[in-house]
């Protein structure tokens, strides 16, 4: 997993993260967000998890005002990414 923060224009940093792992197919992105679902809801599953993870994220990262975007490749990965806003340092 990769962790990456680049400054964009002004107090905008663009926060992004990426996974070598399945992958996604896009018909099922939107799945991925919703509360206890799990894509592979089998009970032979290969990776576990309640399902509130993503969902979460997205409410979280919409809290803050911004949009979680996401880009999947079946067989090479997932990168999640959001521009969040900054706030300026105070010294105190």
């Amino acid at each position: 997993m990769v962790l990456s923060i680049k400054p964009e224009q002004g107090n905008l940093v663009m926060i992004s993260i990426t996974d070598t792992g399945i992958g996604i197919p896009a018909s099922r992105i939107e799945e991925i967000f919703e509360p206890f679902h799990q894509l592979d809801a089998s009970s032979t599953r290969k990776y576990g998890g309640a399902g509130l993870g993503l969902s979460l994220v997205r409410q979280i990262v919409e809290a803050h005002g911004s949009m979680l975007d996401v880009q999947s490749v079946e067989g090479h990965g997932t990168t999640f990414r959001f521009p969040l806003l900054i706030g300026e340092e105070k010294s105190v």
